[in-house]
């Protein structure tokens, strides 16, 4: 016998799309863009920790040529690598996030697109999301820089980098962490956006749904009530029957009332 399985009111509710602000693809996405911020601050704590040190060479033999060589003590490849996928996670998590929320903003409801400026909410949540948009993209611009600029030094010295030479460049101890630190605010800044963008659409829905409820009560007490329309009631046959003893005895009282019996002594005829 098959099993029946009860259908409950979450069943008949239209399913969200996928470009809904609060759908599973919104908190995936969110959750893979922290992820990232993650890696990526680990990967600059790596390229922070492996970065490449200088050696001077001869230090007090300046008086012959006035210049002193240096040698590096690494080629650079972990910090450069580390480096790198730092700088590509950071841009992925932030381009497809922002990218999601803008197409999930354009393709959602109306209502939150008109926007009411005066109501204290809608002030709020204006101000919390130009602040958090604000910051984020400042943040992320900085910790691209610094991972760009710690880039470009490193890839300087892959080749040949145990022969000394006179001029040796050096990432400043603290460039790597810094844009790790740079790369995790941007993605908890960013974490604060989408919050902000999913409480405006929740608010958008609940005043929509308040006012289509004012709407359906107002026209239902503004309209006049119905009269009740008349019904023309048809009889049916044999709707009161009578019982056969019944109408025998009053065709036998109708008899005894036109023919006298004999009994009758009080009968005259004339």
């Amino acid at each position: 016998m098959a099993r029946r399985i009860a259908v409950t009111h979450a069943d008949l509710e239209p399913s969200r799309s996928r470009t809904d602000l609060s759908s599973k693809t919104g908190a995936f996405l969110m959750v893979l863009t922290i992820l990232l911020g993650l890696l990526c601050f680990i990967l600059c704590l790596i390229a922070e920790a492996t970065r490449s040190q200088v050696t001077w060479l001869n230090p007090d033999e300046k008086g012959k040529d006035g210049k002193s060589e240096c040698v590096y003590s690494g080629s650079g490849k972990v910090p450069l690598l580390c480096g790198t996928g730092a700088f590509v996670g950071l841009a992925i998590a932030m381009l497809m996030e922002h990218t999601y929320m803008l197409t999930a903003v354009t393709k959602s409801s109306p209502a939150l697109l008109t926007w009411d400026p005066d109501s204290a909410s809608a002030k709020s949540l204006t101000f919390q999301a130009a602040f958090f948009f604000l910051t984020t993209w400042l943040c992320f611009a900085v910790g691209e820089i610094l991972l760009l600029a710690g880039l470009s030094v490193e890839s300087g010295h892959l080749n040949k980098w145990s022969k000394p030479r006179t001029d040796c460049y050096t990432v400043r101890e603290g460039i790597f962490s810094a844009a790790g630190v740079f790369a995790l605010t941007t993605v908890f800044l960013e974490a604060g956006l989408y919050l902000t963008a999913l409480r405006a659409q929740r608010l958008c829905e609940e005043i929509a749904s308040v006012r289509r409820e004012v709407l359906e009560a107002s026209t239902f007490y503004a309209s006049p009530p119905h009269s009740p329309q008349h019904r023309h009631l048809a009889a049916v046959p044999r709707e009161n029957p009578t019982s056969t003893r019944d109408s025998a005895q009053s065709d036998d009282q109708l008899l005894l009332s036109v023919f006298p019996t004999p009994f009758n002594k009080s009968y005259n005829i004339l």
